[in-house]
């Protein structure tokens, strides 16, 4: 019940990382399962509806119930932590964002035993995605179950918002913000425009499909190019709010374990704003091949050219970063460093792809998939590893075991290169996107297979993480305060896992990289803002669960026609917001002499 009805940031982290870890193994096990369909010609593995099926779900689930999630456990582990604020501005808003993330995640997947999951590809586009092409409930389940987890995304990201500009300690002004707060701040803006499109897009494909509207229906006047316009005016800023945060990580992790102040600080920022910016002006790269004429091609050409100028400064500000600094290669920093070089690859066939006219060679080919996997999972994933494996200790007091990371590391980072690298070549032989099955004779046989054997490799590196959580949580909770002893920012100055309260009084911050700055002057603690005093906390509540659990009800009621069961649920949501309305719920505090109690000295 603790677990259902908290409120606290910390909590909510580690749900988010649990429910985010077990959707990244669904996802995994259906990338293992296309890559064994695909390791050698005229297979029959499974057959071409269900490949499609397992196509959709892996890409869907990996982007919005995988990927999103995890980097949402570590924005609420660490934020408040690092910005000296005791929870996130709206404690109940974030429980709730978590819980209908799940709900509508589960409900997703609940669409592989109703009888087929969604096949349209995670993009949906349609005609493929109408009901004319795509009889089944699949994509039903994909646009109702999208928009109840999207919904928990955009409160999140107006959380953070709000948490990071009114709740930051004294003398913390914004560029005296750690880099990982920075780019969380970046994101939640981006999340705040960008989602609001997705959720038109799908309410209007929703509309087609279950009320008979014409949005996107060609013969009765709809167009289709407007589907992937607004799936992508979301789409594009999406892959930025993916890989701001992981961004972030590296910036912290490779300056920690240089044992150096982040180099070109300032120019970190302004490239992070600028790429959030720019974020919104490429969308249409993705649709060279649609027809838009030259004269919109080439201003989105140009646009996603220029994106690869902010992002290249950060590049060279983490190797400078690493220049001349005393480098520990902590299974983080391995991860980290790892990084830098993969995301280069990515971002390098970014700019092939960026160019029209060869955007029209490689479009719809498997050196899309190759890129696009290069920033993805050599970029995000990289980056979550090594966010986890640096913060593990202040989530949940334990170290991770060092050996068993580095396995880890050393499986998924071959296994990673071994799948992608031959798929740019698979894409420029001529190889298609979203086949199920290939002709023997042309030449992919054996990049196909070492693919495979790459995936394979990927998944055994999950494992080995999955085995270092298990042995690690069997430890005592002893980590120390700073465990990497060179701890920079703000959230190595309390215990190790923080306590509910986060900060007994507020610390005073006197420069950029906070605790470094007093540990510089001697000192191994902050200087506290404030007196001992009463510390406000809010109150736990099941609200959020249930409101979730209502909108679940509400789903199923509208897929399957029943308007009776949509009522309920939504009586059920509304019910909880009314209640949560009216009960004026004033928390509770937790006084000096408790702190005492605990441990904490004035």
């Amino acid at each position: 019940m603790d677990w259902l009805t908290t409120v606290d940031h910390k909590k909510i982290g580690i749900l988010y990382l649990i429910a985010g870890g077990f959707f990244f193994l669904i996802g995994g096990l259906e990338a293992i399962l296309i890559r064994i369909q695909l390791w050698r010609p005229l297979n029959d593995f499974v057959s071409a509806s269900t490949f499609n099926e397992l196509l959709t779900m892996h890409g869907t689930t990996m982007i919005f119930l995988a990927a999103m999630p995890l980097l949402f456990a570590l924005m609420n582990a660490v934020v408040p932590l690092q910005i000296g604020a005791r929870d996130v501005a709206f404690p109940f808003l974030n429980s709730l964002g978590f819980w209908t993330f799940f709900f509508g995640g589960v409900l997703l997947n609940v669409s592989w035993f109703a009888g087929g999951a969604p096949d349209a590809g995670w993009t949906s586009y349609v005609p493929l995605a109408s009901p004319l092409y795509s009889e089944g409930k699949g994509v039903d389940y994909y646009v109702i179950g999208l928009q109840i987890a999207g919904i928990g995304t955009l409160i999140g990201g107006i959380n953070f918002l709000a948490t990071i500009i009114n709740m930051r300690a004294p003398g913390m002004s914004f560029m005296r913000m750690p880099m990982f707060t920075w780019t969380v701040f970046i994101t939640s803006a981006l999340i705040l425009f960008a989602f609001p499109a997705l959720a038109v897009g799908l309410v209007a494909l929703m509309f087609d499909r279950l009320f008979e509207a014409n949005f996107f229906n060609v013969n009765n006047g709809g167009n289709t190019v407007l589907w992937e316009h607004i799936f992508w005016i979301f789409g594009h800023p999406e892959v930025y709010i993916l890989i701001l945060p992981a961004f972030g990580v590296i910036s912290e992790v490779i300056s920690t374990f240089s044992r150096k102040r982040l180099f070109g600080y300032s120019s970190m920022v302004f490239a992070t704003v600028l790429i959030g910016f720019l974020g919104f002006m490429v969308w249409a790269h993705h649709m060279f091949t649609v027809g838009l004429g030259p004269v919109a091609n080439a201003l989105f050409s140009i646009a996603t050219m220029l994106i690869a100028v902010p992002t290249g400064i950060k590049i060279f500000n983490w190797l400078f970063t690493m220049w001349g600094g005393s480098i520990r290669f902590t299974t983080a920093n391995m991860f980290a460093v790892g990084f830098v070089p993969t995301f280069v690859m990515g971002g390098v066939t970014g700019v092939m792809l960026a160019s029209a006219p060869a955007d029209y060679q490689y479009h719809d080919t498997y050196f899309v998939v190759a890129h696009f996997h290069y920033v993805i999972v050599g970029g995000l994933i990289l980056g979550i590893f090594a966010g986890l494996f640096y913060w593990w200790p202040k989530m949940f007091g334990r170290m991770l075991n060092e050996t068993l990371g580095k396995i880890c590391f050393w499986l998924f980072f071959t296994g990673f290169h071994l799948t992608f690298f031959v798929q740019h070549f698979l894409g420029l032989m001529g190889m298609p996107r979203r086949i199920y099955t290939y002709l023997d004779g042309l030449g992919f046989n054996n990049m196909n297979l070492i693919s495979t054997v790459g995936a394979i490799l990927m998944g055994l590196g999950t494992i080995a993480f999955l085995i270092n959580i298990v042995i690690t949580s069997m430890k005592p909770k002893n980590a120390a305060y700073d465990p990497w002893e060179d701890g920079r920012t703000l959230e190595w100055t309390i215990p190790s896992p923080a306590p509910e309260y986060n900060f007994a009084q507020t610390p005073l911050v006197r420069g950029y990289d906070a605790f470094w700055k007093e540990k510089m002057e001697g000192k191994n603690a902050m200087t506290p803002a404030e007196p001992l005093g009463p510390i406000h906390m809010p109150s736990p509540s099941i609200l959020p669960f249930i409101m979730s659990i209502g909108l679940f009800i509400a789903g199923f009621g509208l897929m399957y026609h029943q308007h009776i069961i949509t009522i309920a649920g939504l009586v059920i949501t509304f019910g909880c917001m009314f209640t949560r309305s009216v009960k004026d719920d004033h928390g509770f505090h937790i006084e000096p002499d408790e702190l005492h109690d605990k441990g904490v000295k004035a």
